[in-house]
């Protein structure tokens, strides 16, 4: 069974017309976004929404552990661990941390969902999904996203387009990954999907198992961050700059463990690695993009 729903799918899957999913889209009322011309669901968001509808209360009631679940990034994992704020790691992709802080499994969702039709980063996938109550989204970098390739990119690969030509094996991530949405996303621009690529075997979970496909000779390409690049000293080619942020509820913001992150992250060490890193924008960190009622 896919992760992602169609109109028709998620229409038989709560007893409703397929008119009453594009009125809930429209209103958007329903976890949802938009990938090559289409509306997909994601099955786990949907199961949340539903269970939160029933139950008719928002998330600002529930206890959460101290773990960073969504995205994964090399600097937030970096400052994590030099921070010894106490926060756990659990990366599985930004649709997957939305699931897990919805279900109260996380303290934090590391997020990085564009959204073609405002052009806007995140924002519209945390109003879509959950109640708004007690929620704050909050700034932690801009990101340059782009094609990872192997050192001196020896298929000589430019851009998109490129990945759609006879020889060029692309590195899969998972379909919770902001990545893969992105991805298509990006295609589609192109007038591609991502039918039209061939991709590896295995599956990436994080931006650093992208590079070591890379590395190794599974895959050719793949997209994901310059960071991933650069740690594994492989080429990379830019193709936007994207924003990641975290989600958290608002009473979160001030306990000790996410302070404490962010008061590391403010410090001289942390702009020193993120420039080594590379394709990092910290200059907004901490900047608030939604805060709820």
């Amino acid at each position: 069974m896919h992760d992602f729903m169609t109109t028709k799918e998620v229409a038989d899957y709560l007893r409703i017309k397929e008119r009453r999913v594009y009125e809930l889209v429209r209103r958007r009322a329903i976890p949802c976004t938009r990938v090559t011309g289409k509306w997909l669901f994601p099955r786990t968001l949907i199961d949340v929404w539903l269970a939160e509808s029933a139950a008719g209360q928002g998330t600002a009631r529930i206890q959460a552990p101290p773990v960073v679940a969504g995205s994964h990034d090399p600097l937030l994992d970096w400052a994590a661990r030099e921070s010894g704020c106490g926060l756990a790691l659990l990366p599985g992709g930004s649709l997957d941390g939305l699931k897990r802080f919805a279900g109260g499994e996380a303290q934090v969702a590391g997020l990085h969902l564009y959204d073609a039709e405002t052009e806007s980063f995140n924002v519209q996938a945390v109003t879509g999904t959950l109640p708004q109550a007690g929620l704050v989204l909050i700034e932690w970098a801009w990101r340059r996203q782009g094609l990872v390739v192997a050192a001196g990119n020896p298929k000589g690969l430019a851009g998109l387009k490129d990945l759609a030509r006879d020889g060029v094996t692309v590195a899969r991530r998972q379909e919770a990954a902001g990545s893969r949405l992105l991805l298509a996303q990006l295609l589609e621009r192109e007038g591609l999907g991502l039918e039209d690529l061939s991709f590896a075997a295995e599956t990436a979970h994080s931006e650093t198992d992208l590079g070591l496909a890379i590395l190794e000779g599974r895959a050719e390409a793949g997209l994901a961050v310059e960071a991933a690049a650069r740690t594994l000293k492989l080429d990379f080619v830019p193709l936007m700059q994207e924003r990641y942020d975290l989600l958290l509820r608002r009473r979160d913001y001030f306990e000790a463990p996410v302070q404490a992150l962010l008061a590391f992250a403010r410090g001289t060490a942390f702009r020193t690695r993120a420039r080594q890193m590379g394709g990092y924008d910290v200059s907004g960190l901490g900047r608030v993009h939604l805060n709820g009622p």
